[in-house]
């Protein structure tokens, strides 16, 4: 200190400190004078003693004044160095970056001016300071103090040209202080950082796109800033670099990959709109790099599908239709069981936009790769089965057309007919809205009659009576009015000819024993007539209900309909069909005679040919067995209805294709008694009801007026429907 004592008057150690601006300029210049000669001289060491006493007794200094002489004598002392400077950077640079967190603003003020002039003197020497430099900057930018931030802004400008020029700048020591800032919130801070990576990128020399993944993130938090114009710089800061991307041979998709997939559920629409596209873009550019983060893309892409924002749906389609058609395999690192896990998850999402596509996902993993989907099967499958109550559609029928691709296995076509059949059991609704849809839309993925027939063989075991008979009723229904099982009522028609028919008839007849109705529609629908006569003498008091009676209803409609064109046109042959005849009349004998139905059918009756019976005939007729294998007699012959009476022995034994309908009609007799067992104990814990004519005619009164429904259609459109009466 003696040697700066020696050099420095006192005269001008006292204007440094003083608390005019102009008296402390002039001690500067002083200074700047000094420290020339001293240089010219060759004296550091009392340049270094200088530098020091104005570093410690006054930068350092409590007092304000001091603190601002200090500051503004080392810029001067530097000036006077000139080139020499770059040898005391050490002690000049530390005193001045502590006074950019002085609690005074004037005395931050001057610590920018006096960096600034020590930066235009040294210019590429101080990058040495540069972290420092760039974190105190980093605050002042934010200053409380208009001037300071004004002061700190020019000298920003500065450092910015100096780093732009010098070659010894070290990006890799500058990222993780950059990394370290980029989530601050104050605008001015982002407006700060933002700033620097521009400038930075637009450097030739310096590769900032190698460093993207590690303050991207970043510049997407500053996307959804409130200040339009901090988003906008962001914006055009990512736009550049995504331009970079495009045009660079090699970059680190994964890294980023993982950055965006975050970002794209952002809250902030123009966030997630700016994700999505960079995401689209990596798809299309990424290749291998991005195959093990194919899971979280789709994730990240799913939900996207359904936003709210028209632009950000398109880009979010497009690029799931670009990764969808990357055929990646398992070996070179695509995995399955993370997709369809992702998949799995959205088919629970409320939109159904998003729940569509994540069952194109798995329908399109299946087709691909079967094996390690069925691998994973226990993981989703109950999710794709609880996905058939979907409230829309088109969700069920793309789950089932997924269960039809599984269910090629015989293992797990069962678990999907047993699944299905145990969901309508527990919701009734679901059976009434989306029954003959489910129904018939797998009739047509896999094979009908496989599918009736595994039902039936369900159902034939149903502890709950009730639901099998319910059941039973709607799949009858839907066997009599679809199109989709035109082809399985032909082959029902050929019971008696052949035994493909034979076989499905008596598949179908143990579960339909469920249902009265349901059986005479089968036998009508056979053209066994004779025992759908049988079934009908065979019913008992208990069997005429509400229930059997809104069945029947709609049965006489059903008969009205395009399918039994064949068995109203047989009613031109009433001496052919002789059982037909006497089946269709036990009907109307059971219907009231006030009911709509009964109107219905006695009017196509009365359009029969008449037709004379000898007195043989009828003797013989009125003394058959109706619960026998029944056959009307032409001359000493007894045929089925349509059978010629010319016929030899073994035509005889063959007529009924080996169906023994006697048998039949015992088992439908036991099944129906257990449902009169059940209903009678029912009984005793409700309060009895008798079927009166007047409930009968209180029902039928709002069909009076009403048109014949169009029973051609699937049964849920029909307008058509009684208390009671299931709705399929």
């Amino acid at each position: 200190m003696a040697d700066a004592l020696s050099v420095i008057p006192a005269a001008v150690l006292r204007n440094l400190s003083d608390k005019l601006y102009e008296k402390r300029k002039n001690a500067a210049l002083e200074v700047e004078g000094i420290v020339k000669q001293l240089t010219v001289a060759g004296d550091h060491d009392k340049i270094t003693a200088l530098i020091n006493l104005l570093a410690n007794e006054y930068t350092y200094s409590p007092q304000a004044n001091h603190r601002k002489g200090g500051l503004i004598g080392l810029a001067a002392a530097t000036v006077g160095l000139t080139s020499e400077a770059a040898q005391h950077l050490d002690q000049i640079v530390p005193p001045v970056l502590n006074s950019f967190s002085d609690q005074d603003s004037r005395v931050r003020y001057y610590a920018c001016e006096a960096l600034y002039n020590i930066a235009k003197v040294v210019r590429g020497d101080f990058i040495v300071f540069f972290n420092q430099i760039f974190d105190a900057l980093c605050k002042l930018s934010a200053d409380s103090d208009a001037n300071v931030q004004s002061a700190a802004h020019l000298l920003d400008r500065l450092v910015k040209d100096i780093v732009t020029e010098s070659d010894q700048f070290s990006i890799e020591e500058f990222i993780p202080l950059l990394r370290e800032r980029m989530n601050v919130l104050n605008p001015y801070v982002r407006q700060f950082l933002v700033g620097w990576i521009t400038v930075l990128d637009s450097v030739p020399d310096i590769d900032m796109l190698g460093f993207l993944p590690d303050f991207l993130d970043g510049l997407f938090n500053m996307l959804s800033d409130s200040s339009h114009e901090i988003r906008q710089q962001a914006d055009s800061a990512l736009s550049e670099f995504l331009q970079e991307i495009k045009n660079s041979p090699s970059v680190d998709y994964g890294r980023m990959a993982e950055i965006l997939v975050q970002r794209a559920a952002s809250p902030d629409e123009f966030t997630r709109l700016t994700s999505i596209t960079w995401i689209n873009e990596f798809v299309k550019l990424g290749g291998d790099q991005l195959v093990p983060y194919y899971a979280d893309i789709l994730g990240a892409i799913l939900p996207c599908i359904s936003d709210k924002e028209e632009k950000i749906r398109v880009v979010a389609r497009e690029t799931n239709e670009e990764l969808r058609g990357i055929q990646a395999k398992p070996t070179e690192g695509f995995d399955v069981g993370a997709i369809l896990s992702v998949a799995r998850r959205h088919l629970s999402s409320e939109w159904e936009a998003t729940r569509i596509e994540a069952l194109h996902w798995i329908s399109t993993l299946l087709n691909r790769h079967r094996t390690e989907v069925l691998s994973f099967l226990s993981d989703i499958f109950e999710t794709l089965l609880k996905a058939l109550s979907d409230p829309s559609d088109e969700v069920v029928l793309l789950v089932l057309e997924v269960h039809a691709c599984i269910a090629k296995d015989d293992r797990h076509f069962h678990q999907l007919v047993v699944y299905l059949v145990h969901n309508f059991r527990l919701d009734s609704s679901l059976l009434e809205k989306r029954g003959a849809l489910i129904i018939r839309r797998l009739c047509v993925l896999l094979d009908a009659e496989t599918v009736y027939r595994k039902l039936s063989t369900i159902l034939q075991g149903e502890s709950d009576l009730d639901f099998a008979s319910v059941m039973v009723q709607a799949l009858n229904l839907i066997l009599l009015t679809s199109s989709e099982l035109a082809n399985l009522r032909d082959l029902l028609k050929k019971s008696l000819m052949n035994d493909a028919g034979k076989n499905l008839f008596l598949s179908l007849y143990a579960s339909w024993c469920h249902s009265a109705t349901a059986i005479v529609s089968l036998c009508l629908l056979a053209q066994t007539y004779q025992h759908a006569t049988s079934v009908i003498q065979s019913l008992v008091e208990e069997d005429i209900n509400l229930k059997f009676l809104v069945q029947l209803d709609k049965l006489i409609h059903l008969l009205e309909t395009p399918t039994f064109a064949y068995l109203r046109l047989q009613l031109l042959e009433p001496g052919r069909y002789i059982w037909l005849l006497k089946a269709l009349y036990g009907l109307l004998m059971l219907l009231p005679q006030q009911s709509r139905a009964f109107k219905i059918l006695r009017t196509r009756l009365k359009t029969v040919p008449s037709y004379s019976f000898s007195g043989e005939q009828f003797k013989r007729m009125s003394l058959g067995n109706g619960f026998s294998e029944v056959n009307f007699f032409v001359g000493s012959q007894v045929l089925e209805d349509g059978e010629d009476g010319d016929i030899n022995e073994d035509q005889r034994n063959n007529m009924h294709n080996g169906i023994n309908f006697a048998s039949r009609l015992q088992q439908f007799e036991q099944v129906q008694q257990r449902h009169r067992m059940q209903t009678k104990s029912e009984s005793q814990f409700r309060p009895s009801y008798t079927l009166s004519p007047t409930d009968v005619r209180r029902r039928e009164e709002p069909n009076r007026s009403s048109p014949m429904p169009d029973m051609s259609r699937p049964p849920s459109r029909t307008s058509h429907r009684g208390p009671g009466q299931l709705q399929i």
